[in-house]
């Protein structure tokens, strides 16, 4: 079975992530930081990360950055409440699927995680198709 990832340092966001991909029939591990989650032992079983930008310690890029220098990279979804074209940039040219401003629509984020889990939409990983700003 996928299991999601969600790392955010914001409890209200991380659980209402949670909850909406548990109504969708997906498995969830969800992190307070990018430190819990490369501490967890459950890790190793993360099919996707939804990752917020901005935390303390590790950010979501660097978070994705130290995952794929280790080779365990995993397909990544960026989410932010400030969101800026060269970050934007860095995240997908660091091979995220997906750069997604706060608060991101539902639909938005479901597609983005069935590209993530193989799903193909024919979008071209960093094309800007409204989802990534």
């Amino acid at each position: 079975m996928s299991v999601i990832g969600i790392v955010d340092d914001d409890a209200s966001v991380r659980l209402a992530t949670v909850d909406l991909m548990n109504s969708l029939g997906f498995c969830c591990d969800a992190y307070g930081s990018a430190e819990d989650y490369l501490a967890s032992t459950r890790a190793t079983r993360t099919s996707c990360l939804i990752l917020d930008l901005n935390m303390p310690g590790l950010n979501g890029i660097e978070l994705q950055q130290r995952l794929t220098e280790s080779g365990r990279g995993v397909p990544t979804i960026i989410i932010t409440a400030f969101p800026e074209e060269g970050t934007r940039a860095r995240a997908i040219g660091g091979g995220a699927l997906c750069y997604l401003p706060k608060p991101c629509r539902n639909e938005d984020l479901l597609e983005c995680v069935r590209l993530a889990l193989g799903g193909d939409n024919g979008l071209a990983r960093g094309e800007d198709d409204g989802r990534s700003q």
